[in-house]
């Protein structure tokens, strides 16, 4: 039998070492063919052999492990602090440090606050202990909490019971908010699992019901009144409004919905009721993939985090054993004091744990990432975050980027008007013209029809129609054949003289318009003018762009090169590609990223597929509701609104800031922790009062990416 997947919401899950603990705990497990845990999530994803186990037996493991499993899929929440054991472990290591201290200026036996002290390090240090001496034994690496159990441990022994009561308590608190600092980073993924609505509206058997949207299944048709959220993709069968898709791909402006239009789950309806048939199940749709997608991003890693990582692993061990040299060198080979060097050895140890360098850079890309997402803008992992900050040029398809992907009719000439023909009215040429070109399947052709009928003309009726590839094509009226097509047929195939028409052909053509001629054999009776019109914001967007640091705009196109040099002017485009096919873009990706260095290529995700995937981070427009886009790039603009990429790029850049203020504060302060501790200046407890101050700082600095 085929292995079962599914996914699992669990509460205390907030760092690599509870996840290192799942995979411990779930290790032999009877049927479990696959694990992998998200802890920037709080999720567990299981693969299993149904015929060996269940998800229920899985469930009762993780609750049995400390992880309780939620309902559905709802994202844990942290327990109130009054209920949180390493909140109140750590209080009533407070309140014991506070007693031995008022104990002890009472006058009261050195060994009573002595005891009380000991007990303040056991009870708060139970949890960081406890993961330093599982991490050392399961996964043999010395950690920070090992560092710092260490430290109080020899402070102790040293008869400084109070500076290690002081670590642990403090250190203890650290690590009791922890938990609250990565529920915060998760604000964003829950905002976004909040979209849907818990039930919907189906018409089953020809009767209304109210479900759960997890049993929405494909081809059901549910109701969405005024107001209420839209519970899954889906298709417009009955009614019309304006739908807030603001959620979903960041737009800004309410979209008009009609019969037949798609709608996302989580778009707001506006006035009118809509009754939708479902395209996606609950598991499946918009949101649900972009939460995914989110929460696998969140947990991939940017390169920096990664060398931190690395640095983190062989940097504690080495802080233990120069800690261990400075106690016992000055002692054993300079006659120096060994009260003084061990102490000396204990703050030093203290000062040089690495936590809020180690945390400076996954609590600030999850912040952006979240935040991103929130916002219309996909990011697929850190590394995507820190590229873009490095980007400097910017390349771009014209057809459905720059422009709306849908030729439309933007002026109409009528010339030599003459009793003979068949079309001396603006409205009797259009309706000639689309008499022909409905029977055509070419994007002009249907671009002429589609203007005509929105005119209210009605298509004369025309017979013999033929299609003349890659010219135009003809067909008969009362036994006269009528042409339309480029001016190169009439001029070349058919040698009409266009000696009067060159002048408005030349000035359409140069304003980066395609134009059409209608006629006969004899003459031209008036020409159609038509563009890919540029979108609203795209010259806005081009400019945000360069707002944002980039040095060049280039735009990659298979048009010809007249049009994409009239478009690229009106829009203020730094340099143009024309006449490319799929593959030469590819090319002209790799060039400029050998002659720039960072480059994002900005595309629909599928045509221009390998452009994408030659840039350093590839962009696709207008992915809401596409697949293949959404799996395709690196970076996904949910809506077809390019001002998204500018906004993509100055939230990487301030996460780059962040970032490097992070680590500059954490290292500044390691630095003058060291130098004071080796030097005898820093006490324990004004070095790990100094260290939990720069870590919160770090955490708060890294949070400011939540807000947009």
């Amino acid at each position: 039998m085929e292995s079962t997947k599914i996914e699992v919401r669990v509460s205390n899950l907030d760092c690599e070492h509870d996840a290192a603990k799942i995979e411990r705990g779930l290790e032999g497990f009877a049927g479990l063919v696959g694990l992998k845990v998200y802890p920037k999530s709080a999720k567990v994803v299981l693969t299993f052999n149904p015929d060996q186990t269940n998800p229920g037996a899985l469930k009762q493991k993780l609750e049995t492990l400390g992880f309780p499993p939620q309902k559905g899929m709802e994202m844990a929440e942290q327990p109130k602090p009054w209920k949180n054991p390493k909140v109140l472990t750590a209080f009533a290591s407070g309140v014991l440090l506070l007693v031995g201290w008022l104990i002890g200026l009472a006058g009261a036996p050195a060994l009573i606050s002595t005891i009380i002290f000991i007990a303040a390090i056991l009870i708060g240090g139970y949890y960081f202990g406890r993961e330093a001496i599982e991490e050392l034994i399961f996964e043999r690496r010395i950690g920070i909490e090992l560092l710092m159990s260490v430290a109080a441990v020899v402070a102790s022994v040293m008869g400084e019971t109070l500076e290690g009561a002081m670590l642990v308590f403090l250190y203890s608190i650290s690590e009791a908010a922890e938990g609250y600092t990565e529920e915060k980073t998760r604000a964003a993924i829950k905002a976004l699992m909040n979209l849907a609505p818990k039930v919907a509206l189906v018409r089953r058997n020809g009767r209304e019901q109210e479900i759960p949207v997890e049993e929405l299944v494909v081809g059901d048709v549910f109701i969405v009144m005024p107001g209420q959220s839209v519970a899954t993709d889906g298709v417009v069968l009955v009614g019309s409004s304006s739908v807030n898709q603001a959620p979903v791909t960041g737009e800004s402006v309410p979209v008009e919905k009609q019969v037949g239009d798609p709608v996302f789950a989580g778009s707001i309806n506006g006035e009118g009721a809509l009754e939708i048939r479902a395209t996606k199940t609950f598991a499946d749709n918009t949101i649900a993939r972009i939460i995914t997608m989110v929460e696998e991003a969140q947990e991939k890693k940017g390169k920096s985090q990664r060398f931190i990582e690395r640095f983190g692993v062989r940097y504690s061990p080495i802080v233990l054993l120069v800690g261990i040299l400075i106690a016992l060198v000055p002692p054993l080979f300079f006659g120096a004091n060994w009260v003084m060097w061990i102490t000396r050895a204990t703050v030093f140890i203290v000062a040089a744990a690495p936590c809020a360098l180690v945390i400076s850079i996954p609590i600030t890309l999850v912040a952006s990432l979240g935040t991103a997402a929130r916002n219309g803008v996909l990011i697929k992992g850190g590394v995507y975050v820190e590229e873009l900050a490095k980007v400097k040029v910017v390349a771009m398809d014209k057809t459905g980027t720059l422009t709306r992907g849908e030729p439309e009719v933007t002026d109409i000439i009528l010339i030599h008007q003459d009793p003979d023909q068949l079309a001396n009215s603006k409205q009797e040429f259009l309706a000639v013209a689309a008499g022909i070109e409905r029977r055509s399947g070419h994007p002009l052709a249907q671009a002429i029809v589609r203007y005509v009928e929105a005119q209210g003309i009605q298509p004369i009726e025309l017979t013999e129609f033929r299609s003349m590839t890659g010219a135009g094509a003809s067909a008969c009226l009362d036994g006269r054949t009528i042409y339309v097509g480029s001016p190169d047929l009439f001029h070349s195939k058919l040698g009409v003289s266009l000696e009067h028409e060159w002048g408005d052909i030349n000035r359409l053509q140069g304003e980066g318009k395609t134009v059409v001629l209608l006629g006969d054999e004899q003459a031209p009776w008036g020409m159609i003018a038509i563009r890919d019109n540029i979108r609203p914001n795209a010259q806005k967007a081009i400019d945000a762009l360069h707002a944002a640091g980039i040095d060049k705009v280039v735009m990659l196109t298979g048009d010809n090169e007249r049009t994409a040099q009239a478009i690229a002017k009106e829009l203020g485009i730094d340099e143009v590609y024309a006449d490319l096919k799929p593959e030469d873009k590819a090319i002209k990706v790799r060039e400029l990223t050998s002659r720039y260095g960072h480059v994002a290529m900005v595309g629909d995700g599928v045509n221009d597929a390998p452009a994408l995937a030659e840039a350093t981070v590839g962009v696709a427009m207008g992915a809401a509701g596409t697949d293949v886009a959404l799996e395709t790039a690196d970076v996904a603009l949910m809506a077809d609104d390019l001002e998204k990429l500018a906004y993509a790029l100055r939230l990487a850049k301030r996460n780059q800031s962040v970032v490097n203020q992070n680590l500059a504060l954490s290292a500044i302060v390691i630095s003058v922790l060291i130098i004071g501790a080796v030097g005898g200046w820093f006490t324990l407890p004004i070095a790990v009062l100094a260290h939990e101050i720069s870590e919160f700082v770090v955490i708060g600095n890294g949070l400011r990416m939540l807000r947009s």
